[in-house]
């Protein structure tokens, strides 16, 4: 309520000040009141190095969230060398609890760069980072710590997983309609990379100073000072935008849209392969060749598990570029069916394969898997948009799509993200109950051509709608 009279109190204070293209209008707080990105004097005058500003510090506070969402996916595959008395279960749970927990975060997060402000939210949000980076780091510290308060450092290392759909509800007020894409796309990418450069970071860092033995508290550590300097940077650049408004009733409106279910299904294919891959992927090496799980670079040890998330990433992009060239559906039916293939090829070899055999298929698996988000994300304003002109080509019908679009791409990020838990779990079920993990991929076959045959039932056969205008 407080916020709400202050907004209104400095709205009332702006609102009789003269238009700028070439300053903002800013309150206490640093609120912007004047922001009007789609006005080229404005944009070009003010807006674009403003909003450039603020797309950096917001993709490294997401950079530090993704890194955070991944840290107990790595610790995990050293807990038991370090004396943790875990079972391989517990251990599946300590990866997968993230993914749940940050999920479901992204649903709430969604609307408080609104409530709160783009710069007052990522302040708060990234020094939320701090719990789950400094608790890790003093609970694999003893080896006693029990496992229901590693359990809940994990769940709560879900705030980085949140993170992503705040930054770029934030980022999307920024731009105009014709950048939005880019802006959008580049936010993804640098928070994605997150979870490589902690694939790759970590390891290094709980061993270089080892000296014979592992200091997991750095996996924690590290990335403290990172995080105030996100949190200063956020402070001292940053802008919160008296613009920006929470559609609560666009949001509910999308729920009441079957294509966004579909959608959200293929996006649990899709990024849910992506997140959830990189969270097991450490241990899936480790687990199947533990030999070549890592290797020796003078003292440190370095995994090679961060290649997955990072082609992962890198190809995101030109998913979406796919996409605008071939139309999105048909990107995604190609992503699922290259995915399937893979799997199959993973399903039928596992018990033959060598380390570098494994490390491409699944290098494969994540680069199609990141071609696939881009192209499925890609496809949501284009269904909405469609279904808005099927209900009538009127500028509130086309309004009305261009909300319920908007409050399904936030919606449809947290679904996604839920295969973060769901691929973990498989893995562990199959792992438990067989003492292999071919049942889990197996699985992971039936349920990429059930994907496929709902891509192409839905957007690509010819009869479709959708298909005749490209989507």
């Amino acid at each position: 309520m407080r916020v709400s009279a202050q907004l209104e109190s400095e709205t009332q204070t702006t609102a009789t000040l003269p238009a700028s293209t070439t300053s903002l209008m800013m309150t206490k707080g640093r609120w912007v009141h004047n922001w009007d990105a789609e006005n080229p004097e404005f944009w070009e005058g003010i807006g674009r190095r403003t909003a450039a500003t603020n797309l950096r510090w917001s993709i490294f506070a997401e950079f530090l969230g993704f890194v955070v969402w991944q840290l107990f996916a790595i610790v995990a595959v050293y807990l038991p060398a370090a004396g943790f008395d875990y079972s391989t279960s517990q251990l599946f749970w300590l990866i997968s609890m993230p993914s749940l927990i940050g999920a479901t975060l992204r649903i709430p997060y969604t609307f408080m760069v609104a409530r709160f402000g783009g710069r007052n939210w990522t302040i708060v949000s990234a020094l939320l980072l701090l719990i789950p980076a400094l608790g890790l780091a003093f609970a694999v510290s003893n080896t006693n710590t029990p496992f229901w308060l590693m359990l809940t450092l994990a769940g709560l290392a879900g705030f980085g997983g949140g993170n992503f759909a705040s930054s770029m509800a934030n980022i999307t007020y920024f731009y105009p309609a014709s950048q939005k894409g880019w802006a959008l796309g580049l936010n993804a990418a640098g928070g994605n990379l997150g979870a490589a450069v902690a694939q790759l970071i970590v390891p290094v860092a709980i061993t270089i100073f080892a000296a014979g033995s592992l200091q997991l508290p750095l996996a924690g550590f590290i990335w403290v000072p990172l995080i105030i300097v996100a949190v200063f940077g956020a402070w001292r650049s940053m802008h919160n935008l008296s613009t920006a408004r929470s559609d609560v009733r666009g949001a509910l409106n999308s729920l009441r849209e079957p294509h966004l279910w579909i959608i959200a299904a293929l996006y649990i294919g899709t990024f849910g392969s992506f997140i959830g891959f990189s969270a097991v992927f450490p241990k899936l090496i480790a687990d199947t060749f533990p030999e070549f799980s890592a290797f020796a670079l003078d003292t440190a040890t370095v995994s090679l598990a961060f290649l997955g998330p990072l082609v992962g990433s890198l190809s995101r992009p030109y998913g979406g570029k796919l996409a605008d060239r071939f139309g999105g559906a048909r990107i995604t039916l190609c992503s699922f069916a290259v995915m399937a293939a893979v799997t199959v090829a993973l399903v039928l070899l596992l018990p033959t394969l060598n380390f570098w055999m494994f490390l491409g298929l699944f290098l494969v698996l994540f680069t199609t898997s990141g071609i696939g988000n881009g192209s499925t994300y890609r496809m949501i304003p284009a269904v909405f948009a469609i279904n808005a002109i099927r209900a009538g080509d009127t500028s509130e019908a086309r309004m009305n799509g261009a909300r319920t679009s908007a409050a399904a791409l936030g919606l449809i990020s947290a679904f996604g993200a839920y295969g973060g838990f769901l691929v973990p779990q498989s893995l562990n079920l199959s792992i438990t109950t067989s003492g292999s993990y071919v049942p889990a991929f197996s699985g992971f076959v039936l349920v990429y051509l059930a994907l496929m045959a709902l891509t192409y039932a839905c957007y690509v056969r010819r009869s479709s709608i959708f298909a005749a205008q490209g989507v």
